[in-house]
């Protein structure tokens, strides 16, 4: 193979921190790309931990309802150095579209007595229920569910809601139907407009997640023209890292989205695993983030708020220890730990 660096016959350290970065250090030792440059590009950083952010976990990552309790997941948060926790609202259960206010208020108060807080409220219901369905009961059914989620976020005491507005195509569906674009943008529009006022009463914030897979605000140019077309502070954005790292990175959104952004996901990709899905997501670390670059540029907009953690898959033996594992990663993440 030709050498295609643009100065000498070497590549330079930035070639090799960017291999590095993309390949892995054992593989730049195998391949004699440089030892000394394969270690500089793992050598943690010196700078002071990281103020204003807040590590919490999304209780997907939990084997709930299945083995755990609500309560015990709030408890082993807790004892694992989790700061808050994510719950996902559902159609039935205890936190769902089927729970009374003082259910809710119940959940709160197990939160409280575990010594955890709700850092935002989460919803898979926005895939089936989308709010741009080609079917008007189906969106209409969205948008009410959203209501009840912005309540619902409320009573746990967070104003932080999650909302997927729409969908040109969701591939994890059994039964997707396309949604044109432009469609999908009026209607996805409309949906957040109408949810505007409830949001308003309840307190809570509508934080538009950035998805990709769905076909729908590709850009952060996009998603900040989408923000910003409401000319309302009560609707902000839920900046995912992992949804958009099959072709993007994390590190080049945050700049322009800036203080749009109101709550953050964590999810990990490794940009060698081509095919996108709920199972391509990787545990914190095992992947090709730039997490050093991510909460640089986090810290540069004045972010100073939760970094939650989002996983599908619970272990099946000794589930704790991906709740652990993921809390020292974080505390690396954030530079609290060497």
């Amino acid at each position: 193979m030709p050498n295609q660096t643009t100065s000498g016959s070497e590549p330079d350290r930035r070639e090799l921190l960017s291999i590095s970065a993309f390949f892995g250090s054992a593989f730049m030792a195998r391949h004699g790309l440089g030892a000394a440059a394969a270690v500089a590009a793992q050598a943690p950083t010196n700078s002071p931990p990281v103020r204003g952010m807040k590590k919490s976990i999304n209780l997907w990552a939990f084997p709930y309802p299945d083995k755990w309790s609500l309560k015990e997941c709030f408890q082993i948060a807790r004892d694992a150095g989790f700061d808050a926790v994510e719950p996902n609202f559902d159609l039935e259960g205890e936190f769902s579209a089927e729970s009374t206010d003082d259910e809710i208020r119940a959940v709160k108060r197990m939160a409280d007595e575990a010594g955890i807080a709700i850092s935002g409220v989460c919803s898979f219901l926005f895939w089936p229920y989308s709010m741009t369905h080609p079917d008007p009961q189906r969106r209409a059914k969205g948008i009410e569910l959203a209501g009840r989620m912005a309540e619902a976020a409320a009573l746990l005491g967070t104003e932080n809601l999650l909302v997927v507005p729409g969908a040109v195509y969701a591939p994890w569906l059994e039964d997707p139907i396309p949604v044109p674009n432009d469609v999908c943008e009026r209607l996805a529009r409309e949906a957040v407009q109408a949810l505007i006022p409830r949001a308003q009463r309840a307190g809570v914030t509508i934080n538009i997640e950035n998805i990709f897979a769905n076909g729908f605000l590709f850009s952060p140019q996009e998603m900040a023209a989408f923000v910003d077309g409401f000319e309302s502070d009560s609707v902000k954005v839920h900046f995912d890292t992992g949804n958009i790292m099959q072709y993007q990175f994390p590190e080049h959104w945050i700049p322009i989205l800036g203080k749009r952004i109101k709550n953050v996901h964590l999810k990990e990709w490794d940009k060698r695993t081509q095919e996108f899905n709920l199972n391509t997501f990787r545990t914190l670390l095992d992947g090709t983030t730039n997490w050093p670059a991510v909460v640089g540029e986090l810290e540069a907009v004045g972010y100073e708020g939760y970094l939650t953690f989002e996983y599908f898959h619970p272990f099946e033996h000794y589930p704790e220890a991906l709740i652990y594992q993921t809390s020292d990663a974080l505390d690396r993440i954030l530079r609290k730990s060497a």
